[in-house]
């Protein structure tokens, strides 16, 4: 059997350079089935692939320049109304202050009325208590001179006439006498 396989191989003249059309013919439509499986199947799944991971790098700069530039945004922004929040704070101290002076203003102007009106009360106080006093010591006068007079005289005065000119005479005497040591 060795001897057949043998036999049959050396009757043919091939040469091992030289390829066999069959085999090749084979190989060939092998080949371009596999090369038409990969280029209408494969290759646009990796192109696919490809483009979603190009496209979510891209998106990803994209929203992260986005993000970046809202961010910025909203820093300004917040340095904006820091700024507006300072002003209007410096604003309203000013306006407590100028209030507060006018409120202290105010109650000077008020405190300086009430003294006023204190001081003019006491002085009508002092003043009607005066008169008072100078009545009671008029008549306690009068009545003390009157008595005085007529001890002195040796008769009683007991003419209201008389003894009113005596004390009014008495009392003029009394406050010129005063005057005149004031001067």
């Amino acid at each position: 059997m060795h001897q057949t396989i043998i036999s049959a191989a050396g009757a043919e003249a091939a040469n091992p350079l030289v390829p066999n059309v069959w085999e090749m013919g084979v190989v060939l439509v092998g080949f371009a089935v596999l090369f038409y499986i990969v280029v209408k199947f494969v290759v646009p799944m990796f192109e696919k692939t490809f483009a979603e991971r190009a496209e979510a790098i891209e998106g990803g700069i994209a929203k992260a320049e986005k993000a970046q530039a809202e961010a910025s945004a909203a820093l300004e922004e917040y340095k904006q109304q820091l700024t507006d929040a300072r002003a209007e704070a410096n604003r309203i101290r000013e306006e407590a202050r100028g209030e507060g002076a006018q409120i202290l203003a105010d109650l000077k102007e008020k405190a300086a009325a009430e003294s006023a009106r204190i001081t003019a009360q006491a002085h009508a106080a002092i003043q009607s208590e005066r008169q008072a006093a100078v009545v009671a010591l008029r008549a306690e006068v009068g009545t003390l001179a009157t008595t005085l007079a007529g001890r002195i005289v040796g008769e009683a005065l007991d003419n209201d006439e008389r003894s009113a000119r005596v004390v009014d005479r008495f009392l003029a005497d009394l406050e010129n006498q005063n005057a005149g040591a004031a001067k």
